[in-house]
């Protein structure tokens, strides 16, 4: 265990602390103790990307490392644990390693780069720092890859509404800045004003900005529970993306340099009870149209 704290930095971040539910109820029983170990591998290697003690080289070497472990090219170093425990979950199930090395490269990424130029390019971090998750349970659960470009957008739009919660934290304690360079140019303003106390008038076009492109992505994402054999899977993901569409309304009406932007239990409720009524009512309408309602 010391050898492996070693390596790993724990920020004491969990599952509790996510936006959305990680391994709920929902998921097939069997499948949830995989998932709480993709979870724990993806947690241990995004604290060491976002750790400001640590020097860029550091950060890549032991991510380096945890990707050679995941992937099987060491199976022996005890300080990459939670590589080799995913690794193994992985070859249970039948679940490629690329996911998991796609978020080493996307925590690699972090270490080295702090500005994106455009949305495109901000996509292109999100296809290695979120899709990855969405399309690990996809293939867990034995779906077909077709579902790919509806969860890829689930993700990506969570990714965004993650960075604009954390956008001052990210600035004032990274220097990291994940809002479009491009877009905050031509709103006429500066990643300095993410240091402020609240929001100015052109920052608030920039977030607004971003979450309109985030509700684009959101309208693909709308129709991956319909997309989803699984019906636990389904109500999963469809209480993932009312969760999404509802901090997507908080973030615009509330400031995230002001306060911190989340949802209160009470609203979580009720989005995971509109999800998993959605689902249901999809699969029922489905069935029925096939004949066998």
């Amino acid at each position: 265990m010391a050898e492996s704290v070693a390596i790993e930095t724990p920020s004491g971040k969990a599952a509790a602390d996510e936006n959305f539910p990680v391994g709920s109820w929902l998921l097939p029983a069997r499948l949830r103790p995989h998932v709480a170990t993709f979870y724990a591998y993806a947690r241990a290697i995004d604290d060491i990307a976002d750790n400001p003690d640590l020097e860029p080289a550091d950060k890549v070497a032991r991510l380096d490392g945890f990707a050679r472990a995941v992937s099987g090219a060491d199976t022996a170093d005890p300080a990459f644990r939670k590589a080799h425990e995913i690794r193994r979950s992985l070859a249970e199930t039948g679940v490629p390693h690329r996911h998991c090395v796609d978020l080493t490269r996307a925590f690699k990424q972090d270490a080295v780069k702090s500005r994106y130029d455009d949305w495109n390019d901000l996509m292109g971090y999100c296809n290695l720092s979120a899709a990855p998750v969405g399309r690990y349970l996809v293939d867990l659960h034995g779906e077909s890859a077709a579902a790919y470009p509806a969860s890829d957008a689930l993700c990506n739009a969570l990714q965004v509404l993650n960075h604009l919660q954390d956008c001052g934290d990210d600035y004032k304690a990274l220097d990291r800045v994940y809002l479009p360079r491009d877009w905050m140019a031509e709103a006429g303003t500066g990643v300095e004003a993410l240091g402020e106390s609240r929001s100015g008038t052109a920052l608030r076009r920039v977030l607004d900005r971003c979450l309109d492109a985030a509700d684009g992505l959101l309208e693909l994402a709308d129709t991956l529970p319909g997309r989803l054999r699984n019906l636990r899977f389904a109500m999963e993901a469809a209480v993932i993306v009312a969760i999404a569409h509802r901090l997507g309304v908080e973030l615009r009406r509330r400031d995230p340099l002001a306060e911190r932007v989340e949802l209160t239990k009470a609203q979580f409720a009720a989005c995971g009870a509109r999800g998993i009524g959605r689902a249901l009512f999809r699969r029922r309408r489905q069935d029925t149209s096939n004949g066998n309602g």
